[in-house]
């Protein structure tokens, strides 16, 4: 009975939503996760050099792999996880597709000028299967229960949009803890901000969750792979400029999101809401 309590309040405090409880859950998840990754930091030196397959499964896959498994459990602990991959409750507009096309159209830009030859089969692989759980534990967290948590409290469509990708971005930040500039770090949160919109876009225009997971699975794959094993070729020049379009559409995006989601009902969820466009 004491348990079946604690789970009611639990469930209640999280359905109320709002902007505060999604940075305290984006700031639980950062720290879950950095303690994590410093979990199997001693395996780094028993898995061969940095740029080996088995050192990008123990230092990336596998923290990230546990922080979606954390997320899933939390989803499942408020009953949120079926309601997360559920149609979305407001449906998108045309032009939204436009962010889907430009971030899948250098994806493939940056993964046709990979010199596989020198990168490796089980590299690649490697890359792929982290870009899987990075997609997965991301978008889970930002497009999906921060979504809701902000539409819950009844918030504007751009107001969801830019909490979302603001807190994904956010999370980025803690790589200046790992030794990088303030200026490529700065970049950085310029570039995942906008990259997070386009996501919070795909989300809207596909109608699932599942496909702002698969789009961002390829992202950083191509990214990490084209950057480190770039072919020689004219083409992989322009490839490696993908982030500059994806900052501008960006941001010149958010001039066009309207809508809202209204009328959050508990335990229904958003789908019982009324939607303004």
């Amino acid at each position: 009975m004491v348990g079946r309590t604690a789970l009611s309040h639990w469930k209640r405090f999280w359905d109320h939503g709002g902007w505060w409880r999604a940075v305290l859950l984006t700031a639980a998840y950062f720290v879950l996760y950095q303690a994590s990754s410093l979990l199997f930091l001693p395996l780094a030196g028993q898995v061969g050099g940095p740029d080996s397959a088995l050192s990008v499964l123990v230092l990336f896959a596998l923290p990230i792999l546990l922080g979606g498994l954390l997320l899933v459990a939390f989803a499942l602990s408020t009953g949120w996880l079926r309601e997360l991959f559920r149609r979305q409750p407001i449906r998108g507009r045309g032009w939204m597709w436009t962010a889907v096309a430009v971030v899948l159209a250098f994806n493939i830009l940056r993964l046709a000028t990979v010199d596989y030859g020198t990168a490796g089969f089980d590299v690649v692989a490697a890359w792929l299967v982290t870009g899987l759980f990075i997609g997965f534990a991301e978008e889970v967290l930002t497009r999906g229960l921060v979504v809701n948590l902000l539409r819950k409290a009844g918030h504007r469509e751009i107001i969801v949009a830019v909490g979302s990708a603001a807190l994904f971005a956010a999370m980025h930040a803690g790589n200046l803890l790992t030794g990088q500039s303030l200026f490529a770090t700065s970049f950085q949160l310029l570039y995942t901000f906008a990259f997070g919109i386009c996501m919070y876009l795909t989300l809207r225009v596909t109608g699932n969750l599942i496909w702002p997971i698969l789009l961002h699975a390829t992202t950083d794959p191509s990214i990490f792979l084209q950057s480190s094993y770039p072919a020689d070729s004219a083409l992989a020049g322009f490839a490696a400029l993908g982030n500059i379009p994806v900052i501008i559409l960006g941001i010149v995006f958010l001039f066009f999101i309207r809508g809202q989601v209204q009328e959050p009902a508990f335990p229904g969820g958003l789908e019982t809401g009324k939607v303004l466009s």
